[in-house]
């Protein structure tokens, strides 16, 4: 990925920020001082308000999607540790998680899970434009600016070269989609089976819509005229139930047809983020999809939503076609690796306590 050149500037060297990285660490600082100077116009940047923002904008990756940042990033453990000891939500919005932490910031237990990150971040990540010798050496060649560096080292603080604020200002977008490609690429090598990872790295706004899913299931309730929760045995009724992601949406991170299925309302909140019990479930939830594209296909082979369908097989009259042992044999070759994966991830099993 190429970034706007600058005749004033070697944009060559901020493309090197994060060559030889074996962390996160550059990616998240980058990200934060960057926001913190282009939101609000500071040229003058505590180290602590940008390592709030850092924490802030990974919490969801690690909380929510459980990524893998790899052994020697201390960043994972020390927001797994932050959330033990605060309690904050696992899906808190950035601006409660940052409120919360800067709260507790003179609590002498969360300033040391952060000073780790005053130590070594803000020096190394001027590597392009200082070779690293000493700290000492690093503060005392930024504050001339040396090789016109993006930032001084002031203290516990940075300051952003004067040279540098219009390109800032001006590639703030570009620049933080070329600090998200490369965190993607290092973060792929660490979670290879890990389903659209990009779409994991920040919280959606807003989740996609379930009302075709929604429709769909309907007709099809009202073509056989009953259906029952997998999960509770409760009769279910049009309207009158929740759709579920069988295996976590915060896993696989899409609503496709195949992944959904009616259910008690009383599930959602109870199965929550955790995987099913595939020795239970998952063969009840596969005959259930396959009379629903029995049922369907030939009343309206043109639906769009049969579509999904095809990620699993190739072909949809096959999919009609086949034996019931067939068809759950399809969806045993997709779903158990997958939850094996998330099993590795850290996703749990569970519990249900409305089981029939």
């Amino acid at each position: 990925m190429n970034l706007p050149q600058d005749n004033r500037l070697e944009i060559s060297r901020l493309v090197r920020i994060y060559n030889n990285t074996v962390a996160t660490y550059k990616y998240y600082w980058f990200l934060s001082f960057l926001e913190i100077f282009v939101k609000t116009g500071k040229r003058y940047i505590s180290f602590w308000e940008i390592i709030v923002g850092m924490i802030s904008e990974a919490w969801y990756p690690i909380h929510y999607f459980r990524l893998s940042f790899g052994k020697s990033d201390s960043l994972y453990n020390q927001i797994i540790e932050l959330q033990k000891d605060l309690s904050i939500p696992i899906d808190a919005s950035r601006t409660d998680i940052k409120k919360q932490i800067n709260d507790k910031l003179g609590n002498t237990r969360v300033k040391s899970l952060l000073r780790i990150f005053t130590l070594n971040v803000p020096y190394r990540f001027l590597s392009p434009w200082i070779s690293y010798t000493t700290d000492k050496d690093v503060v005392n060649l930024s504050q001339a600016f040396t090789n016109n560096c993006i930032y001084a080292i002031r203290g516990e603080a940075i300051a952003i070269n004067p040279l540098w604020e219009q390109y800032l200002n001006d590639n703030y977008l570009i620049l933080r989609d070329f600090t998200f490609w490369n965190l993607t690429v290092f973060l792929q090598k660490r979670n290879p089976n890990v389903p659209d990872l990009p779409s994991k790295l920040v919280k959606p706004i807003t989740r996609d819509s379930l009302v075709k899913q929604r429709n769909f299931w309907d007709t099809y309730i009202d073509i056989t005229g009953s259906m029952k929760c997998i999960y509770t045995g409760k009769e279910l009724f049009i309207r009158a139930y929740d759709l579920d992601h069988f295996l976590p949406w915060s896993f696989v991170s899409h609503s496709l047809l195949w992944n959904l299925l009616p259910a008690d309302a009383s599930i959602n909140s109870s199965k929550s983020n955790n995987l099913p019990s595939l020795d239970t479930y998952l063969e009840p939830f596969a005959r259930l999809h396959q009379k629903a594209i029995q049922a369907i296909y030939p009343k309206n082979p043109n639906n769009k939503l049969l579509e999904d369908y095809l990620t699993l097989h190739g072909s949809l009259t096959e999919l009609v076609d086949c034996s019931e042992q067939d068809f759950i044999n399809i969806y045993k070759k997709t779903f158990l690796p997958l939850a094996q994966i998330a099993e590795n991830m850290g996703f749990k099993y569970w519990q249900n306590s409305s089981r029939p």
